[in-house]
């Protein structure tokens, strides 16, 4: 059994490659440029994960990793335009650094490029795991829309935003472990477990990417600190905070989200800290994580099969960006 580090080294070596042509330049450079920054590569690693957790690794595990990082990264570009981000992992993001015409046809051709390598995996299992990643691309956009209405509504529960984030995060990360466990050759049942304990591993990294948003380093981050309350985006924090915020309190953090105020970031953190937001977010995502363990002990595989997945859950929980 490889670890996630073991099985990241690996993928990076894999993916570190040219995926596109030389021609046009204008658009396949700055494609290389985004996929070069790098990050985490946590999603296509779990597919690898996935496949590892019932069987030996098969070389399509590789490409299906390969496709999710680029529908991953597809994903990134786009987001950075819509939410007018400057940085992204540390490096000026597409748009900031060609235009915005290029990065919408950059992501665009990341997409295209995935399926090209999903297309290359043996026919046996390829549809199946084919009508998982339109299931989870087209729950991906759906997500992200109504993360934009949310901005614009005064009103969200707790309720809308964990819908919200299951598809805008979740079902990727739940996916690229069932898409794994197929080529493994897992049963339907364990190809359930799986997915529900990436959906609630998911849940639990928004909220932890939530908080670092808030109150993060912006230099372990990569990217700046209060985007969020800055673009007033409902979080797991501003929700939480506006349902035990006192009167005076709510008042506050209304005037503040219809401002723009050089300090509206600090000033907004302070009305957190006095709702006891942190701690609040760290217990809520132990409940998910918990949740996700209990899916995760109910796979019918022996038990040291599953600790580089348990490693992982436990690393990305305690990430500091």
């Amino acid at each position: 059994m490889l670890s996630f580090q073991e099985l990241s080294v690996q993928f990076n070596a894999y993916f570190d490659t040219a995926h596109f042509p030389a021609s046009p330049e204008t658009l396949y450079e700055p494609g290389e440029y985004f996929l070069k920054i790098g990050g985490k590569r946590i999603r296509p690693v779990m597919c690898l994960l996935g496949n590892e957790l019932f069987s030996e690794i098969h070389p399509d595990a590789f490409q299906v990793a390969r496709a999710i990082e680029l529908f991953h990264n597809f994903t990134l570009v786009h987001d950075d335009m819509m939410d007018e981000a400057q940085l992204r992992r540390g490096m000026p993001t597409v748009h900031t650094k060609y235009d915005a015409n290029t990065a919408l046809l950059v992501g665009d051709v990341m997409l295209i490029r995935a399926y090209e390598f999903l297309q290359t995996i043996q026919p046996s299992y390829l549809p199946k795991i084919l009508k998982i990643f339109n299931k989870t691309a087209r729950e991906v956009c759906e997500g992200q829309q109504l993360d934009m209405d949310y901005a614009k509504m005064s009103e969200v529960t707790m309720e809308q935003y964990i819908f919200m984030i299951t598809l805008k995060t979740s079902v990727l990360l739940a996916a690229t472990l069932e898409v794994g466990a197929i080529i493994g050759g897992a049963s339907e049942n364990n190809c359930h477990h799986l997915y529900e304990f990436g959906k609630k591993i998911g849940i639990a990294f928004q909220i932890q990417d939530d908080y670092l948003d808030a109150y993060g380093n912006a230099a372990d981050f990569g990217k700046e600190v209060g985007g969020d309350i800055k673009q007033n985006k409902k979080t797991f924090l501003l929700l939480h905070a506006m349902s035990v915020a006192t009167a005076a309190q709510r008042k506050a953090l209304d005037e503040l989200l219809n401002d723009n105020a050089a300090n509206k970031v600090e000033k907004v953190l302070e009305i957190f800290n006095a709702c006891g937001v942190a701690e609040w977010a760290e217990n809520l995502k132990a409940k998910y994580m918990e949740e996700a363990f209990e899916h995760l002990e109910s796979i019918a595989v022996v038990s040291s099969r599953k600790q580089p997945l348990i490693d992982l859950a436990n690393y990305l929980m305690n990430r500091n960006k």
